[in-house]
């Protein structure tokens, strides 16, 4: 049987690189219902992006640069998604 692999997504902004750092470090979340980014509060997590950032970042970004990025994007969000009631 001939199986392919899922490209992975091009990520085509600087926020968008910061916001796939923070999923894949498990700093954010989605709301299932809505798809807000959601913060999990969860400071291991947030040290982990900061260090994917610092040591892995994008072509033409210093480590600084990406970390500042990381971190003002994760500012950015909050832990309620302004969608549910619920939560309000």
């Amino acid at each position: 049987m001939l199986m392919t692999r899922e490209r992975p997504k091009a990520i085509r902004t600087l926020r968008g690189w910061a916001i796939h750092v923070l999923q894949e470090a498990g700093a954010i979340h989605e709301c299932e219902e809505h798809g807000w980014a959601k913060d999990r509060a969860d400071p291991h997590a947030r040290e982990h992006a900061l260090g994917i950032a610092r040591q892995d970042p994008p072509t033409g970004l210093s480590p600084e640069q990406a970390v500042a990025e990381v971190r003002e994007v994760l500012n950015s969000i909050g832990d309620t998604c302004p969608e549910c009631p619920s939560e309000r």
